[in-house]
């Protein structure tokens, strides 16, 4: 695939920080375009030389000749769209969460139908479902009633209707992945943070109570980046949007997981029992018809490649802890 040329947005983020370490691995040029300039994720997963081969173009994507101009310079076949700002962000300030979010989004697709690209790759999120109350049947089917209930949520809607759109109106197909809470190394912000935290902890040895608990669907970063990766290489009519699916378990075995990998660390972690506001396990049926067979990690080897990636970057200083 040496005609490919990635352009990946908001790639200082945990999950695009894991694509173009993928990317680069793998030989394939990749351009970044990202506001923030600080690539402390990337460096935490990937050598100094690996990094020298990424384009990094700082960049708002809410400015569309930003993102026409980067796209058209960078001469990308290949977009991931990433960029967003999380939960509390958008909680803090919904104007610029929608800007950024929303019309970032529709910037990013208006650019790829001007530059005469036909395929776009993006990110939702299980926020665009409502809670399990929302749900009595259980498991709610892949085309169930959005209820999201914050303002990220909405805009991550909003976004899925976006790319219906530009399918039907311009014939830019697209596939959607909404992952649920991944963990791994470069996991560092926000409430679902809080199992990698607790890997963290165990890296240095320190207690560590994570705020949350119940079941709920936990999926490694290297997977879901590499789900991305697939999807950007899939062949489709249309504008789908497919749940990702990792471990479905209960906290308590995370940290049973944990303990697993670093003996020291047991009876040192704890949980809640409050729940996350989402159902426990999501719909993915048409996974396989779209994607075929996607990486799945078991939560053992997720957990030890973590704790293993951890370690030296404590040491070197790539990484403290904060508790």
């Amino acid at each position: 695939m040496t005609n490919e040329h990635f352009l990946v947005t908001g790639a200082m983020g945990c999950i695009g920080a894991w694509v173009v370490r993928n990317l680069i691995q793998e030989g394939v040029p990749t351009t970044v375009l990202d506001l923030a300039g600080d690539a402390h994720r990337m460096r935490l997963i990937m050598s100094a030389d690996e990094i020298a081969q990424v384009r990094f173009v700082t960049g708002d994507i809410a400015d569309l000749p930003t993102v026409e101009r980067v796209l058209a310079e960078s001469g990308a076949t290949r977009i991931i769209h990433l960029a967003a700002l999380q939960v509390p962000f958008c909680k803090a300030d919904p104007s610029l969460g929608a800007r950024v979010n929303v019309v970032g989004t529709v910037n990013v697709f208006e650019a790829a139908k001007r530059q005469g690209l036909r395929h776009m790759v993006y990110a939702s999120s299980v926020a665009v479902y409502g809670s399990s109350e929302d749900y009595p049947e259980g498991l709610p089917s892949h085309d169930a009633p959005l209820l999201p209930r914050t303002h990220y949520g909405v805009y991550k809607q909003a976004n899925e209707g976006t790319a219906r759109i530009y399918w039907q109106d311009d014939g830019i197909s697209s596939i959607c992945l909404r992952p649920y809470t991944v963990y791994g190394p470069g996991r560092d912000q926000g409430l679902t943070s809080s199992p990698t935290k607790a890997m963290l902890a165990a890296a240095v040895g320190q207690p560590f109570h994570i705020p949350f608990g119940g079941r709920g669907d936990f999926q490694f970063v290297d997977d879901v980046a590499k789900a991305f990766i697939q999807s950007a290489r899939t062949s489709f009519a249309g504008a789908v949007v497919l749940n990702l699916r990792g471990s479905v378990l209960h906290m308590r075995e995370i940290i049973a997981a944990i303990e697993e990998a670093e003996p020291a660390m047991r009876g040192r972690l704890s949980c809640d029992d409050t729940t996350l506001p989402f159902p426990e396990v999501l719909d993915i049926t048409p996974v396989a018809a779209v994607l075929g067979q996607v990486p799945q990690t078991t939560l053992a080897d997720g957990v030890a490649t973590t704790i293993a990636i951890f370690k030296p970057a404590l040491a070197d200083g790539r990484l403290t802890w904060a508790k």
